[in-house]
């Protein structure tokens, strides 16, 4: 049984067993008592027809404030089994769950293909589906032709953020906006504040003209909502090649200036493995979320139970810390988007530009074909061929040292590669929360695991 009081409490058939879904209870206030009854009863006598004495005993223990309710049913079990030529069933906990570090032999064994699902059902209420019969028609009728006036379509429609997508095999880059891009942030630009939020992101772009939201994000503090709008207005954006994911500034065409390729974009991600020394639950840089850490949707969350002392009602409830002033409420920190020698990166999934990677070592690997770039290619740009991937090599093995340096531990049974170079497996990312929020309740993100999906949906 797993009980958190914020939340649910969960009953497992099968603890031991990931692949045992538990059945979920609710939680709920309640003002009830518990009793404690005790039963005796006195025996009769041998060669007696007196009848047996029962006696209750009852006793208050205490005052029942919260229960918890199964109300939905148990999912189903799913079997880690392998079906032979010949019908035997064969078990696989033993071949796929490991239980402690494995060597090498365990992953390179042959086995059958076993892929178990990655969620179980997402809910455990009974839901009636009322399908309705065949309209029966009549001789002669025909069905109506589907066009934009008769199709029903989301509840509400996209807003338009008027944003330019521009590939990299397209020709030509725009020199300017689009008409109806000035005209939504005129409307929005009300006050000086915003004013000095343009002018701020007109001088960015002058001093570099390619950035990416987050380092926007980064330097100057703007409502999120309102840079949507803002960025169309000034630059570009890449969705494939060496700069996908970036706002270029309008009129620069990074292809064409071989200076440009400092500002491509590395997507890296951690790497971490069982049979390399720990596992994604022993990195300090935790996800976001797992696919196997979710909540039903029918799932009652209630917040914890808030006591507000006097201290509290005399300084006014509004005690959980300053508010930040307007002129760094909506920044991030520059972690974000700067990569540094000796910090973890915020996230397991992130997107830095080459600029942006503030280390000797691989601002080397970055130049080593300055002055001598002849082409510029839709995977490498303007770099060396695999530039990327000795990029990543390099900062795998700085992170690795860093994770040694606080949990030497996780490293005590591992090994080396043959070339004395330490590799890792690659950690899969997540997508990015929508950071939708009103200005009142506003947070800064916490980051983009997949800003260049996400940017795409904003504008589209």
């Amino acid at each position: 049984i797993y009980a958190d009081p914020s939340k649910r409490l969960e009953l497992y058939f099968r603890p031991k067993d990931p692949y045992c879904h538990p059945v979920c209870a609710n939680r709920f206030p309640a003002s009830a008592m518990l009793l404690r009854v005790r039963r005796r009863t006195r025996k009769k006598q041998l060669g007696t027809e007196e009848p047996k004495d029962v006696q209750f005993e009852m006793e208050i223990i205490g005052i029942v404030t919260t229960v918890y309710k199964f109300q939905g049913m148990s999912d189903f079990q799913y079997l880690a089994m392998h079906s032979g030529p010949d019908g035997k069933q064969t078990s696989m906990y033993d071949k796929v769950l490991m239980l402690k570090p494995e060597k090498e032999e365990f992953f390179n064994r042959e086995l059958p293909l076993y892929i178990p699902p990655p969620i179980f059902s997402r809910l455990d209420t009974p839901v009636d589906y009322y399908y309705r019969p065949d309209v029966q028609h009549r001789d002669g009728y025909n069905n109506p032709q589907v066009s934009a006036e008769n199709l029903i379509g989301l509840s509400r429609a996209r807003r338009p953020n008027n944003a330019i997508f521009v590939n990299f095999d397209d020709e030509e880059v725009p020199t300017k906006p689009l008409d109806a891009a000035a005209q939504a942030w005129k409307k929005v630009c009300t006050n000086p504040v915003d004013r000095k939020v343009e002018e701020e992101l007109r001088k960015l772009f002058e001093v570099r003209p390619v950035w990416s939201r987050n380092a926007v994000k980064a330097n100057i503090s703007v409502h999120p909502d309102k840079l949507k709008l803002l960025l169309p207005c000034l630059a570009y954006y890449m969705i494939t090649g060496p700069w996908r994911s970036l706002w270029v500034r309008f009129g620069y065409d990074p292809r064409k200036h071989p200076e440009a390729k400092i500002y491509q974009v590395l997507d890296f991600r951690i790497r971490c493995g069982m049979k390399y020394g720990y596992t994604p639950n022993d990195m300090p840089v935790k996800a976001k979320r797992s696919t196997y850490n979710y909540s039903l949707p029918i799932t009652v969350k209630k917040p914890g139970i808030h006591t507000v002392s006097v201290h509290d009602l005399k300084q006014g409830l509004g005690t959980s810390g300053a508010k930040k002033p307007a002129s760094s409420r909506y920044k991030l920190k520059e972690s974000i988007y700067i990569f540094r020698e000796g910090a973890l990166p915020p996230y397991r999934q992130m997107f830095y530009q080459l600029c942006d990677l503030n280390v000797e070592s691989l601002q080397k690997i970055i130049h080593r074909n300055d002055g001598t770039e002849s082409e510029c290619t839709e995977r490498d740009g303007w770099c060396l061929p695999k530039t990327s991937d000795d990029l990543r090599d390099t900062m795998s093995l700085m992170i690795r040292q860093i994770i040694r340096s606080t949990r030497p531990a996780l490293f005590s049974s591992t090994t080396s590669g043959e070339d004395g170079k330490e590799q890792l497996a690659y950690e899969s990312g997540e997508e990015e929360d929508d950071e939708e929020e009103e200005e009142e309740d506003f947070k800064p993100s916490d980051g983009s695991e997949n800003e260049m999906e996400t940017e795409i949906l904003d504008y589209v």
